[in-house]
């Protein structure tokens, strides 16, 4: 008895390694099926599964068994496996011809007759996943340590089936993921949080040469690039998301437009922590190259017009000074000065085109930056303003700076950014009192630089769209149409090209406040 415990202890020892060698379910399943027999000693051995969403048992493997036995499907409760798997206990039964339970249907198509069954349930988690039997002992009766063998082996056997399945399910959806991942049009990295590259897409490899350089790390990948801001900018970001611009000059132009994703885990207390980051490449060259296009056309439009202009402006001025002081013809005094005042507005129509596209295509090389007082400026720009609008009527300035306030900045561009909202601020009220309020102050370390009005305010649903080039409030609203929808736009460039943003807050019949942030 001593001898046949440790023989049997030995072959659960081998089973158990062979079943957990296996990860691949067919080749498990054979596996178990070959074993089963072998475990207590019997002719043969079947496995059935159990199908949760039928609930019924059927072959998954079926080793010597016709094919159309291979398809039956037995309910649970039909039959010595289906009352197996419905009780979740082991059953042995040695004379089955005497036993109400037992079902011939398998006997009766593969002409096997059976004699005895030793049935165990397959269980996980409290949950029968199958059953497994053994038939026909080959020397005896099947006994209690028979059971007990075989319920060993049922018990790593559905271990083994649950971590197959895991495994496949995993295995499944990292396919489905990668195919996704390397099918998308964007570019895409995975790293760790030091960069180093786990998988990138076809699309990245394209765009970084990745066959040419072989690179590990993304800032490896980046090194041939100008990246703003830079890598190291963006890896010390607070931000969950952090964007960022690619470009190479050569050999050919290419513009990324970049996104670093952070991927966070979270530890047993449900503390974050980040565990990788994602990146996102998208190609803008052609919009790049298209805006590039677009500015030297606005450009070169804006010069060609300059020079009739000034002829046209200069001759309307003589002739309507002219018509003034002589004898002429009221057509041709009328005609002067509509000559002269329109032609004034196509001539501040260009240079605020011209004053835009100058700011649209100019690079952080590029900008003036000194140290200057805001209210300063501010005094400045309302002086500047009061000539403007000298023969309007009800136009009232103030400042509200409760402290000094020094920023570095490029002056002219802040000075034509606050030009332009004031402009706007008086342009668009058509009340009688117009009240123009230019604030500054310091709040999370930035400057909160405001100009505020008491005109008719924005409607909701435009404000999202204000800052776009070309973009205007509809005429009926208004009460403009000259210009080209161009300031705001200006305003908000001038607001980024100095790592800053702008923003508005209005109430109808009440006023608008536009702010431009900047860092300190």
């Amino acid at each position: 008895m001593i001898m046949q415990s440790q023989e049997s202890l030995e072959m659960l020892v081998i089973v158990s390694r062979l079943l957990s060698s296996k990860l691949d379910i067919s080749e498990l399943l054979l596996t178990i099926m070959r074993l089963a027999s072998r475990v207590v000693g019997a002719e043969r051995s079947s496995l059935y599964l159990l199908d949760e969403k039928t609930q019924e048992l059927y072959f998954d493997v079926a080793l010597g068994l016709p094919e159309d036995v291979q398809k039956m499907r037995f309910k649970i409760g039909e039959g010595i496996a289906g009352t197996c798997a419905k009780e979740g206990r082991s059953l042995i039964i040695n004379d089955v011809a005497n036993d109400s339970r037992h079902t011939q249907k398998v006997d009766n198509k593969s002409g096997f007759v059976t004699r005895a069954l030793l049935t165990c349930p397959m269980i996980i988690k409290g949950k029968v996943i199958g059953v497994v039997q053994a038939i026909n002992k080959t020397d005896g009766d099947f006994v209690e340590v028979d059971k007990n063998n075989f319920e060993a082996f049922a018990s790593q056997a559905a271990i083994a089936i649950e971590n197959s399945r895991l495994f496949t399910s995993v295995k499944e959806e990292k396919r489905k993921l990668e195919i996704v991942f390397k099918r998308i049009k964007e570019g895409a990295v995975l790293t760790t949080q030091d960069g180093e590259i786990i998988i990138l897409n076809n699309s990245a490899k394209l765009y970084l040469e990745y066959e040419k350089y072989k690179f590990t790390n993304i800032c490896q990948a980046m090194e041939n690039f100008s990246v703003k801001p830079s890598m190291e900018e963006v890896f010390k970001s607070d931000t969950t998301i952090s964007r960022f611009e690619v470009m190479r000059e050569k050999p050919k132009k290419l513009y990324l437009d970049g996104s670093a994703i952070k991927l966070f885990k979270e530890d047993r207390e449900g503390n974050p922590s980040i565990e990788g980051l994602l990146w996102i490449l998208s190609d803008i060259t052609a919009q790049k190259l298209e805006e590039y296009m677009a500015r030297n056309f606005l450009s070169l439009i804006s010069h060609k017009f300059k020079t009739p202009l000034a002829c046209i402006n200069g001759y309307s001025q003589i002739l309507s000074e002219e018509a003034a002081s002589g004898n002429l013809p009221d057509i041709v005094k009328k005609s002067s000065a509509t000559i002269l005042t329109q032609g004034a507005k196509l001539t501040g129509l260009v240079e605020s085109l011209l004053n835009f596209v100058t700011i649209d295509s100019i690079e952080e090389s590029g900008m003036k930056k000194t140290s200057f007082d805001v209210s300063d400026t501010f005094n400045e720009t309302i002086e500047l303003m009061k000539v403007r609008f000298k023969d309007t009527p009800g136009v009232t300035f103030k400042t509200a700076v409760p402290e000094p306030i020094t920023i570095t900045a490029d002056k002219s561009m802040i000075r034509n950014a606050l030009n332009n909202l004031v402009d706007n601020a008086v342009k668009f009220n058509p009340g009688t009192d117009k009240l123009v309020i230019l604030s500054a102050q310091v709040k999370d370390g930035r400057v909160m630089i405001s100009v505020g009005d008491n005109g008719p305010g924005i409607p909701g649903e435009e404000i999202a769209n204000i800052f776009n080039k070309f973009y205007q409030v509809e005429a009926s609203f208004t009460g403009q149409v000259e210009g080209w929808g161009l300031g705001l736009a200006l305003v908000k460039k001038v607001a980024e090209a100095h790592l800053g943003s702008v923003y508005a807050k209005s109430q109808l019949q009440k006023g608008s406040a536009f702010t431009i942030a900047l860092p300190l």
